[in-house]
């Protein structure tokens, strides 16, 4: 048998076994380590032993103990591992000196961006992208951040920039929430409220207040419901039939689609400030840097027509 036929012939199952084996320094915590059953580990060592034609163990009773040919045999193979590891780092650092790393607000990521990205991959199924979601901006950079979603003057932070779109609120609720019935504005104020109150260095998110004046219901200045800091949160608590909310119509599509939400009455409000892509100059130079940064402006462009009421 040729060298290269020897090494495609090993059992690599058996030399993980024993590998881990004189590592850990016994049959069980190597069976713990690579979750499975010590009888397990003793079927490898015995296919490696009996592939090479030595004894690598020595037994007894419950005990086992590198023999002198295993001791050899492991101190040689384990380089071959440590190779495995080192290149497998080297493939992930490879891959995320590659990857476009994309950051926005946590709503943004569970409700938009985070799905839309899918159709991104779908385009691209090469590219790696990275998405993660943080309220805090970063710093360009610094973070490891080649592309962020901001809202409103936030954006200022960074040194390149392009307004995205400006969202719009709508009243959304479960359809069983409904029963089947059709509902004036007025009505909307019987049900359980749901309220979005952003963190303070926001503008403020769109309130009950300001959709009752829009349509001319009087309001106490605090109706009573539940408050959530997070968009998507107050989104979740409506599919749940928790109550009905302001949801921004970026990040209710699936929901409607899939009719776990419903628009009761399609009156809208305008959020005070737009989103904007923020961006590292240097992630333009990454492969697939410029078509995401220009994929993520289209489909914005896609959803301020969306968001937008109609004009009639």
């Amino acid at each position: 048998m040729s060298q290269n036929q020897n090494v495609r012939a090993l059992p690599l199952k058996s030399l993980q076994a024993f590998e881990a084996v004189g590592r850990c320094g016994g049959v069980t915590a190597a069976a713990t380590e690579l979750n499975v059953s010590p009888g397990a580990i003793s079927q490898q060592i015995r296919k490696i032993e009996s592939f090479l034609g030595v004894t690598l163990l020595e037994r007894s009773g419950r005990t086992a103990e590198l023999t002198v040919w295993g001791r050899l045999y492991h101190r040689e193979i384990s380089k071959g591992f440590e190779q495995f590891a080192i290149a497998e780092q080297l493939l992930e650092r490879a891959r995320n000196e590659n990857a476009l790393v994309l950051s926005a607000l946590s709503s943004v990521v569970n409700k938009w961006i985070g799905r839309r990205i899918f159709d991104w991959q779908a385009l691209h199924p090469d590219a790696h992208v990275r998405v993660t979601g943080r309220d805090k901006e970063p710093r360009m950079g610094f973070d490891e951040v080649d592309f962020r979603v901001s809202y409103g003057s936030d954006v200022l932070q960074h040194d390149h920039y392009v307004e995205l779109f400006r969202d719009w609120v709508v009243p959304a609720c479960s359809p069983a929430l409904l029963e089947g019935r059709a509902l004036a504005p007025a009505a909307l104020f019987h049900h359980p409220l749901l309220h979005v109150e952003w963190e303070r260095h926001f503008t403020p998110y769109p309130s009950w207040a300001e959709f009752a004046a829009k349509v001319g219901v009087q309001l106490k200045e605090t109706s009573p419901g539940l408050s959530f800091t997070l968009s998507s949160s107050a989104i979740d608590a409506a599919v749940n039939k928790r109550g009905i909310v302001l949801a921004q119509m970026s990040m209710i599509a699936d929901e409607l689609e899939a009719q776990t939400l419903v628009v009761p009455v399609d009156i809208r409000i305008a959020l005070q400030e737009s989103y904007f892509l923020a961006w590292d100059r240097s992630a333009l130079q990454k492969p697939y840097g410029r078509e995401f940064r220009d994929w993520v402006i289209a489909i914005s462009r896609q959803q301020a027509l969306i968001s937008a009421p109609v004009i009639l």
